[in-house]
């Protein structure tokens, strides 16, 4: 009996990942919002093979077409034209690319700033804490929208502006989480462990308390992608964001608002995909949340 439990302790529990592909799948929330993401992240991948058309290609003499299932609209632009003839599936595709690039890359730049400072204030505590809250007290205090635009507007748009910008006033999620976390993690019996076998404090953080945080990392960073999204549709939209012709789906909403009176799908489209998009981002990070707890807490 003795031997029989001596050997099941080192076996790796049965049927782990059919246990955790089997929950996912009952999770409804996280199964919409994953196969809605993986449908839009295809799309903007394939976005050749799905158009003919290419998003920057003008045609006066084909402007303002309507999508297909309206009058006079046809099978050769499906989604119609926007004001200066360019095919609105094919602006609408590679606008996703845009979207996912932009809110992707600001979740990583936000998250490199906000868990680094998360853990050196949570660790080391003391002044450098105090000195570190203070940064985040100060961040919290800014509204985001208003500074943004204030510096989109001084240095001017362009899609690696917006990138840098977000990445830089998103982190104070990240450092708060983790400031809290590795504050009740560091007093634990194996970060003790650890300290007497010799560690470095670097691998300590890196190996021993980091990975710990990986679940509520993932967590915030869906939605801080989300948030990212939303926030370059609107500078976008006042012109301080992805400058065109680049096809974003903010800057698209721009260009149809002098039509939405006599062609509402101009805004219509764009303003639908970017909500699915995010409402999809959403759903996988709760999903996410509710799915890393533990099942008692479920």
């Amino acid at each position: 009996m003795s031997a029989t439990l001596a050997i099941n302790d080192y076996l790796p529990p049965a049927n782990s990942f059919t246990r955790t592909l089997r929950k996912s799948l009952g999770h409804r929330g996280f199964s919409i919002g994953i196969v809605m993401l993986a449908l839009i992240v295809l799309a903007a991948l394939l976005a050749p093979l799905l158009t003919p058309h290419d998003p920057y290609t003008q045609d006066v003499l084909q402007r303002m077409k309507p999508p297909v299932w309206m009058a006079k609209g046809s099978w050769e632009h499906v989604l119609g034209t926007d004001k200066l003839g360019r095919d609105y599936l094919a602006r609408l595709l590679y606008g996703a690319r845009i979207s996912l690039l932009i809110g992707l890359a600001a979740a990583v730049v936000s998250g490199v700033i906000g868990t680094a400072l998360g853990l050196l204030a949570g660790y080391y505590g003391g002044k450098l804490d105090a000195v570190i809250s203070y940064i985040i007290t100060t961040r919290l205090a800014l509204p985001v929208v208003m500074v943004a635009l204030a510096s989109a507007s001084l240095v001017g748009g362009s899609l690696q502006v917006v990138i840098i910008l977000l990445g830089c006033l998103l982190w104070d999620r990240f450092a708060v989480v983790v400031r809290a976390a590795v504050q009740q993690i560091r007093n634990t019996e194996y970060i003790a462990s650890a300290q007497a076998l010799g560690c470095s404090t670097l691998r300590i953080l890196i190996s021993e308390i980091l990975p710990n945080l990986l679940g509520a990392l993932i967590v915030i960073a869906t939605l801080e992608m989300a948030h990212a999204i939303l926030l370059e549709s609107a500078l976008s939209f006042l012109g301080v964001g992805v400058q065109p012709p680049i096809p974003s789906w903010g800057l698209m909403i721009a260009e149809g608002k002098p039509y939405m009176f006599f062609s509402p799908w101009v805004i219509a489209i764009p303003g639908i995909a970017l909500m699915l998009l995010v409402l999809a981002i959403n759903l996988v990070g709760d999903g996410i949340r509710d799915l890393t707890l533990p099942d008692g807490r479920n």
